[in-house]
């Protein structure tokens, strides 16, 4: 059983969290625990919360550890930071967490991992070709996997469209600091997706966030060609995404 478990850790701004995944599912098999992010949020702080909440499982030396980072990872290095620390930038948080927790660890960005859930286990799953997963809060993240292989951290939030940046427009934030109706907000996201149905012609969009949980009230206004979904594994999928592509690389 153990060969198809691993175990993901999702760092945010106020909470650090973590289970075990069967992979085989994509379901926890543990209660996942919670511990508040330190503050401040610096990478030996992280780093030593991380060991905390590991110690609070049994877990075997040889099982894998994903790690999600709200920012871009490439190669496991920090690209930069917004909702942590500024000290992260620059920081390989393999080599960090290696030398932190004594175990190899994968990283990868939140949305990307989030994402990559949804296609194994979710809502994507079993569709061939692109899939353009986006989580819409405070902003808009995104992720891109075809035919099964993350395209790691695009930033589709962050497109310029119509002189705005995307996410300063169309995001669930914006939605509510605007106070706009849902049938208003639904035309900005229109021409949001719009532009990215134009830009990469995907196969599918699933939607996540928070608000996806009311989907029915502005997906079907959505008109774009491209099919459109709501996400399905919601606060589960960045854990889940984590450990799963740790599992992989690891």
């Amino acid at each position: 059983m153990e060969n198809n478990l691993a175990f993901g850790i999702d760092i945010g701004g106020s909470g650090i969290k973590g289970a075990v995944v069967d992979l085989d599912t994509g379901e926890f098999t543990t209660e996942r625990k919670r511990i508040p992010t330190p503050q401040p949020s610096t990478p030996e702080a992280v780093a030593q919360t991380c060991r905390q909440l590991i110690e609070e499982f049994d877990l075997p030396e040889s099982m894998p550890i994903g790690i999600t980072f709200p920012a871009p990872v490439s190669r496991n290095v920090v690209l930069f930071m917004a909702n942590l620390d500024k000290s992260w930038e620059g920081v390989n948080v393999a080599e960090l967490m290696e030398n932190e927790l004594g175990r190899k660890v994968y990283a990868v960005n939140d949305a990307d991992a989030a994402g990559y859930a949804e296609v194994l286990y979710g809502a994507a799953k079993g569709v061939d070709g692109l899939v353009i997963v986006t989580t819409l809060g405070t902003g808009i993240g995104s992720a891109m996997i075809y035919n099964g292989q993350l395209q790691p951290n695009t930033e589709l939030g962050h497109l310029e469209i119509d002189g705005h940046d995307a996410e300063t427009r169309a995001s669930s934030g914006v939605r509510e600091a605007e106070d706009l109706s849902f049938k208003k907000w639904a035309k900005r996201l229109t021409r949001y997706y719009g532009h990215v149905e134009m830009l990469f012609t995907p196969d599918l969009f699933v939607v996540g966030g928070g608000v996806s949980k009311k989907h029915e009230k502005f997906l079907p206004l959505i008109d774009i060609k491209t099919k459109i979904v709501p996400a399905e594994l919601f606060n589960t999928a960045g854990i889940v995404g984590a450990a799963a592509l740790a599992k992989r690389y690891l």
